[in-house]
């Protein structure tokens, strides 16, 4: 039986094992359907910029409104999500953060994207950004041809590299 996990190895400093089944209900997947069909880009703005401007938004709105406390008698404080929108929906995750978690060395020039049947596919360094990797097809986990489909979303292709088990920087 197939592994149902991908690597990030090579010259990094911290090596990844990613499960992608658990990413159906993390926030920071995008609907592929959507993204393809309006060609909408990546963000590319610093991740910490980003998080910054958005802890400061919630800290202003605390001190004009106040803060309430967590009511755990009330469904608000429940995780909510689009019953029909996770059954019927294709999904990917943008691997950005988990290439800069894995912290690739500063002389990397390329990376070679392995497939399950031993193919090998370089992309140079400067796609890292722009990797998509599809973890859902209409609902369903990529189990014939998975564990994930990788896009570069760089705005030539969307033609994807299926059957992905390791990216490897070198």
């Amino acid at each position: 039986m197939q592994e149902f996990v991908f690597f990030i190895s090579g010259k990094v400093k911290k090596p990844l094992t990613i499960d992608p089944t658990v990413w159906i209900f993390d926030e920071r997947k995008i609907d592929l359907t959507t993204f393809f069909e309006s060609d909408m880009q990546l963000e590319q703005e610093n991740d910490l910029i980003h998080y910054t401007q958005k802890i400061s938004q919630q800290f202003d709105k605390e001190m004009l409104e106040g803060s309430e406390p967590p009511n755990p008698n009330r469904d608000s404080n429940r995780i909510k999500y689009n019953r029909q929108e996770l059954i019927n929906g294709s999904f990917g995750m943008p691997l950005r953060s988990f290439i800069r978690n894995a912290a690739p060395y500063e002389d990397v020039q390329s990376i070679i994207v392995e497939t399950t049947e031993n193919q090998h596919v370089t992309l140079p360094i400067e796609k890292a950004d722009y990797l998509i990797a599809a973890f859902s097809d209409n609902g369903k986990p990529l189990h014939k041809d998975g564990p994930v489909h990788l896009y570069v979303a760089d705005g030539v292709s969307q033609t994807a590299i299926k059957r992905v088990k390791q990216l490897s920087f070198v």
